[in-house]
């Protein structure tokens, strides 16, 4: 159910950096939100045309999505994140947004299901 999703403007790194990128954030992601792994999901898209306060420099957006309420987590978990992405990508944290969004149960599916 929680999702993290990272778009950068820069070119796609190797698939080994990438894999092991996801995998760092979706351990982050189960850690920080108290959720088993086994349901968090990642994805990674490089590439993507961009700008950031008018500026093609590299950028990145990253989007996490959970079933429930991240509430007071999300200020760790941006610190967390951005310093994750400059670290892997180098992207600076200050071209860097990320959008926390809660879904109710209702609102996301899996296995043919919802989660509400």
């Amino acid at each position: 159910m929680p999702l993290i999703k990272v778009q950068t403007s820069l070119p796609t790194p190797d698939k080994a950096d990438v894999e092991a990128m996801l995998k760092a954030l979706s351990s982050s992601l189960a850690t920080h939100l108290g959720k088993p792994e086994a349901y968090v999901m990642t994805a990674f898209e490089g590439d993507v045309p961009m700008t950031f306060g008018g500026s093609t420099d590299p950028v990145c957006y990253i989007e996490i999505k959970s079933v429930g309420t991240m509430g007071a987590k999300t200020k760790t978990m941006s610190q967390d994140f951005c310093a994750q992405v400059e670290g892997t990508l180098g992207v600076p944290q200050n071209r860097t947004y990320i959008e926390f969004a809660d879904a109710a149960g209702a609102m996301w599916g899996w296995n043919g299901k919802t989660f509400g």
